[in-house]
């Protein structure tokens, strides 16, 4: 198993609150990047932590960036009772999964953000292609000229994101993990999961035949598609999103 990292972290909301929430963003991001779910969080009475993943954001450096490493980091990032609930985004919705099927009472609710579970040939491909483009431009006028709907907080957060980022680490990710598969862990959880997808017609990485009978295959799973919104639904989409988000958590 890997050697654990520790992970930087940062809060919205009152560490005192009944709830507790940890959200995990994806590559090539930082946790300043889950601001939208961590403000409406600690609005709604929820406390809110939000991580760097290694190689990102204000987070040691390493030489493995293997899912394996990543869902081994997050899942020592503990609370006493296990996590109310967790976010996870791309690579933090599969870093979430091997997490919470290697330790069932790690958290007792999931919400997997367009997760990367199974990626193949072509969309590892796209996703270092996109990878590229995003550092190749990490200014406020490249980013808003690549997503002219976003915040001002996430281009601001995006630009500081590249910044911090180990370009070797977000290549390495994709170069060490060829077969880019947590399908078996996906099978394996047995708490309530909600994964909120992105609109294929836009782009999506949880979408496709084998994707859909991986949800048919766990009762616990459900899933709600985001319409018109690209793989970061939550920039795209913000309202949209967190109405799914807490209509979700309340069904």
């Amino acid at each position: 198993m890997p050697a654990p990292v520790t992970l930087p972290r940062i809060a919205w909301g009152d560490p005192g609150a009944e709830r507790h929430a940890l959200l995990i963003h994806g590559l090539g991001s930082n946790g300043p990047l889950m601001w939208l779910f961590g403000t409406a969080l600690a609005e709604a009475g929820w406390y809110a932590v939000a991580v760097d993943l290694r190689g990102h954001g204000l987070a040691p450096r390493s030489t493995d960036y293997t899912l394996a490493a990543y869902g081994t980091d997050v899942a020592h990032v503990r609370r006493e009772g296990g996590w109310d609930l967790v976010i996870g985004h791309s690579l933090g919705g599969a870093s979430a999964t091997l997490a919470q099927a290697t330790h069932p009472r790690w958290a007792r609710h999931l919400v997997l953000v367009d997760p990367a579970i199974h990626l193949t040939p072509e969309q590892r491909a796209a996703v270092q292609a996109g990878n590229a483009a995003s550092f190749a431009a990490p200014t406020v006028e490249g980013v808003r000229a690549a997503n002219p709907t976003w915040h001002p907080n996430d281009v601001e957060a995006k630009v500081t994101s590249l910044r911090q980022a180990s370009t070797w680490g977000t290549d390495q990710t994709a170069v060490q993990n060829p077969d880019w598969d947590v399908r078996e862990a996906f099978l394996a959880l047995t708490v309530p999961t909600l994964v909120l997808a992105a609109d294929p017609a836009v782009n999506s990485l949880f979408t496709g035949p084998a994707i859909d009978e991986l949800v048919a295959a766990n009762p616990h799973v459900s899933v709600r598609v985001i319409e018109g919104a690209g793989h970061s639904l939550h920039r795209d989409k913000p309202a949209e999103t967190l109405a799914a988000l807490f209509d979700g958590l309340a069904s």
